[in-house]
């Protein structure tokens, strides 16, 4: 997972209540972290994409899958670029890839990703992404691997 792979990043600057004593980030705000870059990637996929139509409609996305490899900690003040992007997509599914870098040095100190699946908010079972979903990534990723049978 390279930086060179991602054009889309979030800012978030490591506040009081995310430290511990030592004023290091808490491992667990990563994934904080990692959710407002996922809802900002998908808002900038449409534009003008509210989080209010994410939680409309028949359908919605739930998070199966997150996981976080930290390479040096974030510490209070700190300012963090995240970065993210979206690596595949299948039929139901898709996967995130996620890299936080410290400004200060532009070091890379973790590294995540996960997998979002959507389902179909009566019957719980997964539903096929709609195509424009597709074609949104599609043309904002140069190297996602698009698995659709």
């Amino acid at each position: 997972m390279e930086k060179s792979q991602f054009k889309h990043f979030i800012l978030e600057t490591v506040r009081f209540h995310e430290v511990d004593i030592l004023g290091v980030c808490n491992n667990a705000v990563y994934f904080n972290y990692f959710e407002d870059a996922r809802i900002k990637y998908v808002q900038d996929l449409k534009k003008n994409y509210t989080l209010k139509e994410l939680l409309e409609g028949n359908s919605f996305f739930i998070m199966v899958h997150n996981e976080c490899d930290y390479i040096e900690p974030a510490l209070l003040d700190d300012e963090l670029k995240i970065y993210t992007r979206i690596n595949f997509v299948k039929n139901s599914s898709f996967g995130f890839e996620h890299i936080v870098e410290k400004i200060s040095s532009n070091k890379i100190i973790a590294k995540g990703g996960g997998v979002v699946v959507h389902i179909n908010k009566v019957t719980k079972q997964s539903l096929s992404l709609p195509d424009e979903f597709y074609q949104a990534v599609g043309d904002y990723e140069k190297n996602v691997i698009i698995q659709k049978s």
